[in-house]
């Protein structure tokens, strides 16, 4: 049998992108770490049950935990475009193993309060929020793209699989010994990604020009999320998702005491059932994405979600209420692996991390805010209706957003385009000169100008979400066949960013506008720059 298994996981490592020895030990480092932060966060809401008989006080350790994704994802997936990834991946790893083992030590010795639990807890979400876009968006750099696919969903499966798991292995270590030895386990965990990051070296292609500045860095990811329209898909399948999905979270401790009356034996059953299906589920996402569209699984998924929440919600046998769990751990890794592997694969490597971390705040202050929703109605109507409820609002959403597709991204999405050409001009302005006016004129005959006007719409959402803040166009009333393309970039620091962050994709877009210029004559570029008062009286 060992033999047999052996050979089982050598042919599965060997058709994989866990065939490559640094990718490999990166996927391993992450899967210790996601387990020690998800472990860290469950005993430490035990250990504050056992300090203060206060709700609140217990409460508190989630919003410790979760809070700093909210204060500080934006920023962490920031930092994780400008700065060396591998860099971030180490300090981080650093100050989880510190706090944490910082927390086990005084919880051994028998002197921990509180305040001092709540502090080091959020320390702990709070470098677990700086690492997770570095260390997902450095999937990408570590297998060639052929490999993406399934390497960006092994990524995502490990950290959904970790805090599906995390919380059962850690109540059977502190079961088994006590909390401080759990926390103390929980610290160790991060140690193997310290060790992966410290051998991992990763070259980075940095774009030509000023480098991005924490604040403008924020500004130009916010912008692309807004108008890039694979990430609006994405954000909006994850909201939708998450609203509901929070109802499970939010309730299963009521439903294990109330509904099937059991202690905590069986809310860790209920748990564990989750884990098992999380993990079924990760073993099948690697060979679905590869053989079927992202956006079948995703709505396998949700169907599945709903079909579960409805079996829980309608059952008072635990048996029953186990395989509802069972099928929510598939489901919700479904769902959430390949949303976070479409976003991987999706985003230009200039902003991949603040795409990850845009769609990792908007699922925390989701799942965050549907609990309390959910919980709500949970005291007023009951569990088994706000169960249910939730499954039939997923259905409704799930309808409404039918034409919404998520999709992963092919290499004309991600890779730059062709180097630009040089800009011909006397001076080069000062980085924070600006605003810049960008205007193209168009010459189109009138056969042509209706595919003109829908080719050069398309272009609209890529020069917005690369760096214009206003974009029109217009046509001459005294030349028909003269038309105009408009947009403003805030600086010309931008503006040279926004030029290198062109990807093929956004270049054929480009191409198909040009092509129907009309004649021989070239399309005529013109580069305007804002002239302040002080500047006038001087030219």
């Amino acid at each position: 049998m060992l033999a047999q298994s052996t050979a089982l996981a050598a042919r599965l490592i060997a058709g994989s992108p866990l065939r490559h020895p640094r990718f490999r030990l990166f996927y391993v480092g992450s899967i210790a770490s996601a387990l020690a932060y998800t472990m860290q966060a469950t005993i430490a809401a035990w250990l504050m049950a056992t300090l203060t008989p206060s709700a609140l006080m217990v409460a508190l350790v989630q919003t410790a935990s979760t809070a700093p994704t909210l204060l500080f994802g934006l920023i962490a997936g920031t930092l994780a475009d400008i700065i060396e990834r591998r860099r971030i991946v180490l300090a981080t790893q650093i100050v989880l193993f510190a706090a944490t083992a910082l927390l086990a030590a005084i919880t051994l010795a028998g002197i921990v309060g509180p305040g001092t639990l709540l502090f080091l807890t959020f320390l702990v979400g709070s470098g677990f929020t700086f690492y997770l876009p570095a260390q997902q968006a450095s999937i990408n750099e570590l297998v060639a793209r052929p490999e993406l696919a399934r390497a960006v969903a092994l990524g995502a499966v490990a950290f959904n699989v970790s805090r599906a798991v995390g919380p059962a292995l850690v109540g059977a270590i502190a079961a088994a010994l006590s909390s401080g030895s759990a926390l103390l386990a929980a610290a160790l965990f991060f140690l193997p990604m310290l060790f992966a990051s410290r051998r991992l070296k990763v070259a980075r292609q940095q774009l030509p020009g000023v480098p991005e500045t924490l604040v403008s860095g924020i500004t130009s990811g916010v912008r692309y999320a807004r108008h890039s329209i694979a990430m609006r898909a994405l954000v909006m399948r994850n909201l939708a998702f998450a609203a509901c999905a929070s109802a499970f979270w939010a309730l299963l401790p009521v439903i294990a005491r109330d509904q099937l009356g059991l202690g905590a034996g069986g809310f860790g059953l209920l748990s564990a059932g989750f884990g098992a299906g999380a993990v079924v589920g990760a073993l099948s996402i690697p060979r679905q994405i590869q053989h079927r569209p992202v956006n079948a699984v995703i709505t396998m998924g949700v169907f599945l979600w709903t079909v579960s929440m409805l079996i829980i919600a309608a059952t008072s046998y635990t048996g029953l209420a186990l395989i509802g769990t069972f099928g929510g751990g598939f489901a919700w890794v479904s769902v959430f692996a390949c949303l976070s592997a479409a976003t991987q694969s999706s985003a230009p490597a200039w902003v991949r991390a603040r795409a990850l971390a845009v769609n990792l705040v908007s699922s925390q202050a989701t799942l965050a805010a549907g609990s309390a929703v959910w919980g709500g109605v949970a005291s007023g109507l009951g569990t088994h209706i706000a169960l249910a409820l939730s499954a039939a609002v997923l259905i409704f959403v799930s309808m409404i957003l039918r034409n919404v597709h998520v999709r992963m991204g092919n290499e004309a999405d991600v890779t730059m385009g062709l180097p630009v050409a040089d800009l011909g001009i006397a001076g080069e302005p000062d980085p924070d000169d600006g605003p810049v006016l960008i205007q193209w004129e168009y010459t189109v005959v009138s056969e042509n100008q209706e595919a003109f006007l829908r080719a050069i719409h398309a272009v609209a959402p890529a020069r917005r979400r690369n760096g214009a803040v206003s974009w029109r166009v217009f046509r001459d009333l005294g030349d028909r066949e003269r038309f105009v393309e408009r947009y403003i970039v805030a600086s010309w620091a931008e503006y040279v960013r926004s030029r290198n962050r062109m990807t093929l994709a956004d270049r054929e877009l480009q191409q198909r506008v040009e092509a129907l210029q009309s004649g021989d004559a070239p399309v005529r570029i013109s580069r305007l720059i804002g002239v302040r008062e002080l500047d006038a009286t001087t030219v």
